[in-house]
């Protein structure tokens, strides 16, 4: 058991029967009543976010975890098959459990976290950034660079993602795997 004060990001707690991980919080200490933590927390079950508050000392149930580097060798009708980088033994996970799934390639190193007690698999984090090719986007018209305008375009891995005009059909492209973002072209 822990408490408030040792509330962090990224810490794995059991609150309302579910398994959540904290993305932010604050403590705050108003002028007048008892200090409190705010924080925002992400099912790791259902990957939805909630805002919960914490009033100062209140006992937490805190969850060990251990991350482990896996490589994503296919997908399925049954799901994503996974396997250990350092035993070869293969997990297969549902699409609700990985953390965009679209962005995932064949070959690629996601980092899977566990409930160390139970063995069992909670989510699945890919890496921050991939490097892919561009396979479909309309050209970009002459002179309509004023702003910063984007374009879609489709990526190797079939998902759609917001481009510069510049962009081609064939270039190599940096995405961020968390928010789905254009970030450079590659040379």
């Amino acid at each position: 058991m822990a408490n408030t004060s040792d509330i962090r990001n990224g810490l794995c707690i059991r609150f309302k029967h579910d398994l959540f991980k904290i993305t932010s919080f604050q403590h705050v200490k108003p002028g007048k009543g008892p200090a409190f933590v705010r924080t925002k927390m992400k099912s790791l079950t259902t990957g939805r976010t909630l805002d919960n508050t914490f009033s100062a000392g209140h006992k937490i149930e805190d969850v060990r975890v251990e991350t482990r580097n896996y490589q994503f060798l296919y997908k399925d009708d049954q799901g994503f098959h996974f396997m250990n980088t350092e035993n070869y033994e293969q997990i297969m996970l549902q699409e609700v459990m990985i953390d965009n799934p679209q962005f995932l390639i064949d070959g690629d190193s996601a980092t899977i976290v566990f409930d160390a007690e139970e063995e069992t698999p909670i989510t699945c984090e890919l890496q921050p950034y991939i490097d892919t090719e561009v396979t479909y986007t309309e050209p970009g018209v002459k002179g309509d660079t004023a702003t910063n305008t984007f374009k879609p375009a489709t990526i190797a891995t079939g998902a759609e993602i917001r481009v510069p005009l510049f962009i081609n059909i064939g270039d190599k492209i940096k995405v961020d795997t968390r928010t789905g973002d254009y970030k450079e072209r590659l040379k």
